[in-house]
């Protein structure tokens, strides 16, 4: 489970999380005072109080976050439910009977810099049964994942993350476009070597280009997990390219930019992790390649070799 905040309009932030499960959920929470920044010692209490919404998405292109809220609905004391602290519990159930929309298991939330665009990331649901998809998950088994973009609408001329009204689209669904069997669905055309699937992990660069993490890429479509760049708006919005290749048996995690943008870092993930690799024997030493050590974990820093802007 992710969890990442954005301050609205009117101060308060919302606090976007996704539940890394199949068929699970999609949940902000918004706190009920409002962000300081002027008083850092007065914003240390604001998760203490505040509503949690969960996700339901429409055929018809909306979305409504639902009040998780004791008392409210069918969130009662009939249906099991003693208080609020239960609630929080039963999250799941809580959900389960609001009607929000269970997802192929949504690994990461982030909202756009620039945009206010809130990206929400299913890594792949291969157990979803044809009869069990919904508008916002319309392939059953899903092997490959997709990308949702919810739009929140606006206050003041900025992005209000409080509103439980927005609207959403599909940003991309993956797998390779040239198989009619993928199902795949990007906002343009994208090269042999340009496709994905199982996108995991979510960054966006200083200049508002989304860059994607992989996990599991390597056991669906035979690839090694890798790091995907695409524009978000413009005439090659949703193109992804392939950047950056995990080692042998190993995911991408966490990517992050420095603030100037010449800094990408990545966290990969149990290297040699496949079928067939051994500690005695595994299939990769990364990232010492020496005799004796075993493959590690690490995080790796990518720079450009004349100092400037990664993408550029």
């Amino acid at each position: 489970m992710t969890f990442k905040r954005s301050v609205s309009p009117d101060g308060r932030i919302a606090v976007y999380s996704a539940d890394d499960a199949r068929m699970e959920y999609v949940y902000k929470f918004v706190t009920h005072g409002r962000y300081d920044p002027r008083r850092p010692e007065a914003n240390r209490d604001l998760l203490d109080e505040g509503t949690l919404y969960v996700a339901r998405f429409e055929a018809n292109g909306k979305m409504k976050w639902l009040p998780l809220m004791f008392g409210q609905g069918p969130i009662t004391a009939a249906n099991g439910f003693a208080s609020q602290a239960d609630v929080l519990i039963e999250a799941r159930r809580a959900a389960d009977l609001l009607g929000a929309t269970p997802m192929d298991r949504p690994e990461d939330v982030e909202a756009h810099p620039v945009t206010g665009c809130v990206y929400v990331v299913m890594t792949f649901d291969e157990r979803r049964k044809p009869d069990q998809v919904n508008a916002a998950n319309p392939r059953g088994p899903n092997r490959h994942g997709h990308i949702i973009e919810i739009v929140p609408p606006m206050m003041n001329g900025k992005p209000d993350h409080t509103a439980t009204e927005c609207v959403w689209e599909f940003f991309l669904l993956g797998g390779d476009p040239a198989n009619p069997e993928h199902g795949a669905r990007y906002q343009g055309p994208v090269s042999a070597n340009g496709w994905l699937a199982a996108p995991d992990n979510i960054a966006f660069d200083p200049k508002g280009r989304i860059w994607i993490a992989t996990d599991g890429q390597d056991d669906i479509a035979g690839l090694a997990d890798s790091v995907y760049a695409a524009e978000t708006m413009g005439p090659r919005r949703g193109m992804t390219r392939c950047f950056f290749s995990a080692p042998r048996g190993a995911e991408i995690c966490g990517p992050e930019f420095t603030p100037d943008g010449q800094t990408l870092f990545l966290g990969i993930q149990h290297p040699a992790d496949e079928k067939g690799s051994t500690f005695d024997k595994p299939s990769t030493r990364w990232p010492d390649f020496k005799d004796g050590v075993p493959p590690r974990s690490s995080v790796v820093a990518v720079t450009k070799a004349d100092g400037g802007e990664i993408g550029s």
